[in-house]
């Protein structure tokens, strides 16, 4: 008789349990369903146009001796030897760091421009040599841009 009561109470627990989470199952299908809704009247009010701009991809791939998409010119030109320096040559070059050369030390630069001359120096550049990587940190920029860099931290030398 007990094992008959415990089972009827068993099942009777059981059938409670179940309610409770149909009902908390429906309750998280119905907030689900709306937040869906919400979100696509949200997507319909935008135009196409706002769409693709969400989008869109946020970077570029660019691969190492294939032609850049665009040329320099409709992106202003190419950049001054100037300025290729201060974006990409200064976190070595303004302090020497590892040995490299400093921006305007004749001491630092001549030694190099002797042995190797400008040429020399500016394969060194392309390529990499000793602690630099090819084009040290500015592997967008163009064998002209690079060459202008080394023509500015020589300027007066």
């Amino acid at each position: 008789m007990n094992y008959r009561y415990n089972l009827a109470r068993y099942t009777l627990l059981k059938v409670h349990d179940c309610l409770e989470t149909d009902v908390k199952l429906k309750t998280w299908f119905t907030v689900a369903a709306t937040a869906l809704t919400v979100f696509a009247a949200q997507a319909q009010e935008m135009s196409d146009d706002e769409i693709a701009d969400r989008i869109k991809p946020i970077g570029q791939v660019h691969v190492a001796g294939a032609q850049a998409a665009g040329n320099n010119a409709a992106a202003g030109g190419a950049k001054s030897g100037e300025d290729v320096y201060n974006s990409a040559c200064v976190a070595c070059h303004a302090a020497g760091v590892l040995g490299a050369p400093k921006l305007h030390v004749a001491a630092d630069w001549q030694p190099r421009l002797d042995e190797r001359g400008l040429d020399g120096v500016w394969q060194n550049a392309l390529n990499g040599i000793n602690a630099m990587p090819p084009r040290g940190t500015c592997s967008s920029c163009s064998d002209d841009e690079i060459k202008a860099a080394i023509e500015y931290m020589i300027e007066g030398i």
